[in-house]
């Protein structure tokens, strides 16, 4: 079974603590904002369900861009170490980091 992209990011960032990925979607053409931290995504926009396998990126979302943050993550002052990245750029760095 291919481990999904909402599965690979949360692995990216339990190796990686120090780091929060934002990660803007569209699901349906409604557009979304997950935070990922040590493992866990939250839906910065709308209700996260409270089982953790339900995966708050479905496999349809079109991933638009994530950011790299420096955590604690304060949304009134972020610390980006990159923005931007598309779901390709992303993937190298889950290559890189082994999920």
């Amino acid at each position: 079974m291919i481990n999904s992209i909402n599965k690979r990011l949360e692995q990216y960032t339990v190796k990686r603590p120090q780091e929060v990925l934002l990660v803007t979607v569209e699901v349906d053409g409604e557009r979304d904002e997950v935070a990922i931290f040590r493992g866990f995504s939250s839906s910065l926009m709308r209700p996260t369900a409270f089982d953790p396998d339900v995966p708050v990126i479905p496999q349809k979302a079109i991933i638009i861009s994530i950011d790299r943050l420096k955590s604690p993550f304060n949304p009134e002052s972020p610390q980006y170490i990159e923005q931007g990245l598309s779901r390709s750029a992303m993937q190298h760095l889950l290559t890189e980091a082994k999920v």
